[in-house]
């Protein structure tokens, strides 16, 4: 507490509130001895057997020294938060990134500092679940005997939509937690279920599934991919121009006709699923082997990803690859300048280059078996091809019409952009709406039948 709080409890006390005085202290968890606590706490504190009954309740700050400038190397770590304090000095190296959060550094000097005590604190689920947490769940060893999850904006002053725990452990038994299930509670009281909560490390995060499907061959987009859970995921999406600053910070990867499959697996894994209180702290992770031989998940993927907003393919930009009809499916004034995805569909590509287990398919996975005959597409993934045709062919009929367009340059030719130079949300065109709210409609559909599979396939838990 601050002396201007311990004096704000005094006054209380004098009031009429029902606590002792000589236990209301000033003490600086992070830099203070324990010898300056009270005589009678400082007896328990220093006596194994009674720092047993010992309970440290906590709603530590969640101020954390990293900003979106330190974290993109444009800037450096907030002034004095997080690391100007001995617990940090102590711990640092110890705890790697999580020395940068202030919740962090009370939980880390409570469990080495107090042990046997027991620890009850509100925190964000990161210390449990998150990558670069990893080094402090090594060393931060205790159980956690029970925890639930609330939605964050039900404390005072949280706007943010995403889950804070209460948990309590017990540091006389030492483990390292890898995972529990948690009560939730929704903004009401009421017990909705349980979820589970993992501890997540770097080796077994999505983006390291998409390295080892990096290619060096000639790009026919480029994706920009961000950290690996729910909240990051406005920032993934298809583009032909990547940011100065993307790629200076290696948030990209290219798209090549050798890969691309894979890549749409990843883009329409991290879209299907709409983000929600509950999920947006979940990691998005490293599959197991089963998608390999499912191509009809491969498909769908394929499917949503040409269709889905975060595909900004623009022709303005270069030759769109992207487009998966033919002139005469929608009536098109004059040739494409590619026709790459339509071959695609109909098995006229051939397996190319070293990558495997996508719908090029490679000596052992199912597709071989099918002489790369055409792809066979659900009644979802049809519903969202026609849609797209009939939005397609309506744009087709317009006079300023460009025949290579994307679904982003049909966007943008019939919403427009404001003085600021965002599209607009909206259209004066009722047919161009009707037929875009069609399509929305159908891939919506056709996300929630990947769903199912993500979890299957452990691209989520």
């Amino acid at each position: 507490l601050d002396q201007q709080d311990v004096d704000v409890m005094k006054e209380r006390i004098k009031n009429g509130a029902n606590l002792l005085e000589s236990h209301v202290f000033q003490f600086d968890f992070l830099n203070d001895e324990f010898s300056k606590c009270p005589p009678d706490l400082y007896k328990i504190i220093s006596d194994p057997e009674k720092r047993k009954k010992l309970v440290i309740y906590i709603n530590p700050p969640y101020a954390e020294a990293a900003t979106t400038r330190t974290k993109t190397k444009t800037g450096s770590n907030k002034a004095d938060v997080a690391t100007a304090n001995k617990t940090s000095l102590k711990y640092k190296e110890s705890i790697g990134a999580a020395a940068n959060e202030v919740f962090a550094l009370f939980l880390i000097r409570a469990q080495k500092e107090l042990q046997l005590c027991k620890i009850a604190n509100f925190a964000k689920l990161k210390a449990l679940c998150a990558p670069n947490f990893a080094k402090f769940r090594n060393l931060y060893q205790a159980k956690l005997e029970k925890s639930f999850i609330v939605p964050a904006n039900t404390f005072d002053n949280v706007r943010g939509e995403f889950p804070i725990g209460f948990y309590v452990w017990d540091t006389d038994k030492q483990e390292i937690f890898t995972e529990t299930s948690t009560d939730i509670y929704d903004d009401d009281g009421n017990n909705i279920g349980h979820k589970i909560l993992m501890s997540v490390s770097k080796d077994n995060i999505i983006n390291r599934w998409l390295h080892t499907y990096f290619d060096n061959g000639e790009p026919i987009a480029w994706l920009r991919f961000v950290p690996n859970d729910f909240q990051n995921n406005g920032g993934v999406y298809i583009t032909f121009a990547p940011k100065e600053s993307d790629i200076r910070e290696s948030r990209i990867a290219k798209i090549t006709k050798s890969n691309f499959t894979f890549f749409c697996i990843y883009t329409a894994v991290r879209h299907c699923i709409e983000a929600t209180w509950l999920n947006d702290r979940d990691q998005f992770l490293y599959p197991n082997d089963g998608w390999k031989t499912d191509t009809e998940f491969q498909t769908n993927c394929l499917v949503y990803t040409l269709f889905h907003g975060q595909n900004r393919i623009s022709c303005k930009q270069g030759v769109n690859h992207w487009i998966p009809f033919s002139e005469n499916e929608v009536n098109a004034k004059a040739l494409f300048d590619s026709h790459f995805m339509k071959d695609f569909w109909e098995g006229k590509i051939k397996p190319t280059g070293k990558t495997s287990g996508d719908l090029f398919g490679a000596a052992t996975t199912a597709v071989e078996t099918q002489n790369f005959a055409s792809l066979q597409f659900t009644a979802a993934a049809q519903s969202v091809l026609s849609s797209g045709r009939e939005l397609w062919k309506y744009y087709h009929t317009m006079d300023a019409a460009n025949p290579n367009a994307s679904l982003y340059d049909i966007k943008e030719f019939f919403q427009g952009r404001n003085d600021k130079g965002k599209m607009n949300a909206t259209s004066e065109d009722p047919v161009y709406t009707d037929l875009l709210t069609k399509l929305k409609n159908s891939l919506r559909l056709l996300g929630e039948e990947i769903k199912p599979k993500v979890y299957e396939y452990g691209f989520l838990k």
